[in-house]
């Protein structure tokens, strides 16, 4: 398997850990993906997920667990998860260096 850098805000790994909580069930993980479409080409997708493939590659901060499979981790090396909240939403953000520009939701992007 290909080594894969991906980072952990400590505010992600906090609203994990508190969806799992609030859950009560260990097992799951944020499910991090990125699939075709959006307004910029790709988008990207999250989801509680209590299962690994086995292609998937699992990424730990404290006790958060993120799990990403292959196909987007291509995408995805060298990116930050992150949590934000502000006076309008508060979402889950990639912060991926291979994006050559994103829309303006910050939900989609192109290489």
């Amino acid at each position: 398997m290909s080594s894969f850098f991906i980072t952990i805000s400590d505010n992600a790994a906090k609203r994990i850990a508190f969806l799992v909580d609030q859950e009560q069930d260990n097992t799951l993980m944020l499910r991090v993906s990125v699939l075709g479409g959006g307004c910029s080409g790709f988008q990207y997708s999250f989801l509680m997920d209590d299962s690994k493939l086995e292609d998937d590659q699992i990424f730990d901060k404290d006790d958060a667990k993120v799990v990403i499979d292959q196909t987007s981790l291509q995408l995805l090396n060298g990116s930050q998860i992150d949590y934000v909240e502000d006076l309008s939403a508060s979402s889950f953000v990639i912060k991926n260096p291979n994006a050559a520009s994103s829309c303006g939701c910050g939900n989609s992007f192109s290489i």
